[in-house]
């Protein structure tokens, strides 16, 4: 189980004509090298979200969860989540990461000044933290962001379930969540109020 990375920019393949230099046209972006190498010197900053529908109070109804394929065929949930890239702001790489998991319609509601409600670390090693990554030490800022549109999942994710708080907290989603993701889905509900 593993964290999500981005794609890399949608208008450029390594088989087109870039139209500058590479660096110009990615520079936050790794080679798959490249980034093996680094995950296994440095810990990578990563930020991830739980998109929610809020009633008119603004109390959370229902939280998004995305179903994915691993590598090996496997079907779990996870969230929203990719890197930081280098000279991109949090708040940036936040929108990001809900318009490329969720689609473009999905209309995501960024605060003004985004502060995490928590901050999981991910490790290669089992039972350092209640996050596990295999291939990486990873340090994810982790935010509850409301939605108002229409999420059509884009890139790996299969599709978006929206629960209820007490169907997300459950024993049964919390073992469907890749990588100790249920921990961080109790504490969203936990830090809007509705863990009940």
């Amino acid at each position: 189980m593993s964290v999500r990375t981005p794609d890399p920019d949608p208008e450029w393949t390594p088989d087109s004509d870039p139209p500058g230099p590479v660096e110009s046209v990615t520079p936050g972006w790794l080679s798959d090298i490249e980034l093996a190498e680094i995950r296994g010197r440095l810990p990578l900053l990563y930020v991830e979200a739980v998109p929610v529908r809020v009633d008119g109070l603004g109390q959370v109804t229902e939280l998004g969860v995305l179903l994915r394929a691993t590598a090996v065929g496997e079907m779990t949930r996870t969230l929203v989540s990719g890197r930081v890239m280098y000279g991109e702001t949090v708040r940036d790489a936040l929108f990001r990461h809900l318009e490329k998991d969720l689609g473009p319609m999905a209309f995501p509601q960024l605060p003004l000044s985004p502060v995490p409600f928590t901050v999981a670390e991910y490790f290669p090693m089992p039972g350092l933290s209640a996050f596990h990554d295999d291939r990486q030490h990873a340090v994810s800022l982790v935010f509850v962001v409301p939605v108002t549109g229409t999420c059509e999942p884009r890139q790996d994710a299969l599709e978006i379930t929206w629960m209820t708080p007490e169907e997300a907290s459950s024993a049964g989603v919390g073992a469907e969540m890749e990588g100790g993701r249920g921990v961080l889905l109790r504490q969203a509900l936990a830090s809007v109020g509705a863990l009940r």
